[in-house]
């Protein structure tokens, strides 16, 4: 077995960072009798007759130099409610996460063992059951070790996704198109974006762009699928040259653009990829929502991590905006930025709030193997606030946003996450993206178009989820498109082509 190696910002992070280590790669389990394992092994399961739960227990032996053995043993019981083997997993891990917890006597992680992308995902399994939200705060906390906050955030979010999920058609899906290419790469940055290339090799991209809606959009008809959502992303689709811009929202506009379309979505980003004209073209092709992403309104954290703009640019780009069309405008930010402090974030959301935009992201950073950050943490020894800070720049940007009138209406998790924190997207009532909430909870089918897309099937018959990917890399993307094309209709096919008839 070989584990990962770990970046420590703080000592205090040692025993999260490698409890998540541990319970990501910790596979064994022995079943049978208590007592039928022999010292080698770490967990018994003893699986009943019956409809009853299996029960664990896992004995850790802990040797000193001197010999002396020092054995701690820990038994959880799975519910009636789970699958056996998702009940065997969770305990175990419940097991090892008590044990590190006992024996080095550490505070509890706010997550607890739920270290999923989509934690959500479980309450919402449980409200189909028919459980209470309350009774899902509690469960959380007794068999996840959720801390009551993080359970009731969860729980919250779930309630508020209720009605965007309650009327779903299995032949609606929503449309992704990637445009990969960026003006310049965040610090941060891990995303398969590219450097806006010369006027030869973009019109290449939009010519294979072309043939690639088009085989979209004729699989949306021929199997009889309705297109709800349009969501353009990247990169920066805005990084475009206008003139690219403008064609390449035409093509998607006249690919899928109809009645049955409740949102069409395109992340502008940055100040310094807007143009009055860009504006006058969403506006043209009926954009519903613009996402501006300052992440910091702080100048120096903006030089620091590699924008080319400062915060009175974003303040001018989403008056622009506004000024010219009437659109939801979602805005991110970025907690645990280098250099940054708790009062940085507290002025960085003072000035998102005053611009009243209806959607408004919290990130937490994520330490991503694919930025320079991570490799300048390990080079240069660049420092993140501490674990500690950055929880203290959640809280004072969680008060922001609810005492400006947000609320919490879809979250996702990732690996490293700068104070074991989350993504949690807040908006006005009525503002919620759609689109953000059901391709984070995999509710619907998302077909990937573009360079890096992914295409996100549910099947109509199993509800399983499966998927086709397009290449990361630019040339082949360019290069092997028909392969890429065929793999989507393929998939599409699969599950559409054969329940029609």
């Amino acid at each position: 077995m070989k584990i990962r190696s770990l970046t420590i910002n703080h000592p205090s992070e040692v025993i999260v960072k490698v409890v998540h280590e541990v319970l990501n790669l910790f596979k064994v389990e022995i079943v049978g009798k208590a007592g039928e394992a022999d010292y080698a092994q770490l967990s018994v399961v003893n699986r009943p007759s019956g409809s009853e739960p299996p029960s664990v227990m896992t004995e850790v032996w802990l040797y000193a130099l001197d010999g002396r053995c020092e054995r701690l043993s820990f038994s959880s019981a799975g519910r009636t409610d789970e699958l056996p083997r998702a009940a065997v997993h969770r305990t175990i891990k419940r097991n090892l996460y008590e044990f590190f917890r006992v024996r080095f006597g550490l505070p509890p992680a706010p997550w607890g063992i739920l270290h999923g992308v989509r934690p959500t995902k479980i309450v919402h399994r449980w409200l189909r059951g028919g459980m209470t939200p309350d009774a899902a705060v509690q469960r959380l906390q007794e068999d996840y070790f959720c801390s009551a906050e993080k359970a009731r955030l969860l729980a919250e979010v779930a309630v508020r996704q209720l009605p965007f999920l309650a009327h779903e058609d299995a032949r609606t899906v929503g449309v992704y198109v990637g445009i990969p290419f960026c003006l310049s790469r965040c610090l941060y940055c891990s995303f398969p974006s590219h450097l806006l290339p010369g006027e030869n090799t973009l019109r290449a991209f939009m010519d294979v762009l072309a043939r690639d809606l088009a085989a979209a959009a004729e699989d949306v008809r021929t199997l009889g699928l309705t297109v709800g959502c349009i969501y353009i992303g990247g990169g920066t689709p805005t990084s475009l040259p206008d003139v690219f811009f403008a064609e390449m929202l035409k093509m998607v506009y006249n690919a899928f653009y109809g009645s049955s379309v409740r949102e069409f979505t395109v992340e502008a980003g940055r100040p310094d990829s807007m143009s009055a004209a860009k504006i006058t073209a969403m506006k043209a092709y009926r954009v519903t929502r613009v996402s501006v992403n300052p992440q910091s309104m702080q100048e120096r954290t903006l030089e620091r991590i590699g924008r080319h703009h400062t915060p009175s640019d974003i303040v001018r780009m989403v008056q622009d905006i506004r000024a010219s069309m009437d659109v939801h405008i979602n805005m991110d930010v970025i907690l645990g930025l280098p250099g940054e402090t708790a009062e940085d974030v507290r002025a960085t959301m003072t000035a998102v709030t005053a611009l009243r935009p209806d959607d408004i992201t919290l990130h937490a950073l994520a330490l991503k193997r694919g930025s320079r950050l991570r490799l300048m943490m390990e080079t240069e020894h660049v420092a993140l606030p501490s674990d500690a800070e950055t929880m203290c720049m959640s809280a004072a940007a969680t008060a922001a946003v609810r005492a400006a009138g947000y609320h919490p209406y879809y979250l996702y998790r990732q690996g490293y996450m700068s104070g074991d924190l989350e993504n949690v997207g807040y908006a006005r009532p009525g503002a919620e993206s759609i689109y953000n909430i059901r391709i984070m909870e995999e509710r619907q089918t998302i077909i990937g178009i573009g360079g890096a897309a992914a295409t996100k099937v549910i099947g109509v018959r199993s509800g399983r989820l499966h998927s086709a990917f397009h290449a990361k890399d630019l040339v082949t993307y360019l290069r092997d498109i028909d392969v890429y094309i065929e793999k989507r209709r393929a998939l599409l096919r699969a599950e559409y082509e054969e329940e029609q008839h």
